[in-house]
């Protein structure tokens, strides 16, 4: 039977980046992009924040760790992956984002005139100046 796995979000890191180097040279970065969603509670309309936990392997970890910061806004494409673990408990689940792409983009004409030099510009990008100004790796 077939199946698709396929997951775009977009939001802001909750924190730095935390990357980790193993002896073998893969690279694997874990950020928390915080989602929101406006809902109406009681007559006013409220944001009801998703935080999402997501992986970054080799360069697009490489990328997160030199470039993105806590605040940051970032577009993430990747797929759902279920981790797995024993804890003296007993076993442990998390539904996680395995992020295969990473986009920056910059909150502000502002943010993106002080960011530039922050934001790699290989391949053809950063494109020419617009808002929002985005970046993609």
């Amino acid at each position: 039977m077939p199946s698709f796995n396929s997951v775009i979000i977009m939001g802001n890191l909750t924190r730095d980046p935390e990357t980790r180097t193993f002896p073998s040279g893969t690279v694997k970065c874990d950020i928390c992009v915080a989602v929101n969603e406006s809902v109406k509670k009681g007559g006013e309309w409220v944001e009801d924040p998703s935080f999402v936990s997501v992986v970054l392997w080799n360069r697009s970890a490489e990328l997160a760790q030199e470039y993105a910061r806590k605040g940051d806004l970032v577009l993430i494409e990747g797929r759902l992956k279920q981790e797995r673990w024993e804890t003296p408990d007993g076993n442990r689940s998390a539904l996680k984002v395995y992020g295969e792409k990473i986009k920056f983009f910059a909150k502000t004409q502002q943010d993106a005139t002080q960011n530039e030099s922050r934001v790699p510009s290989y391949g053809g990008w950063p494109p020419p100046p617009r808002s929002p100004k985005v970046w993609e790796v």
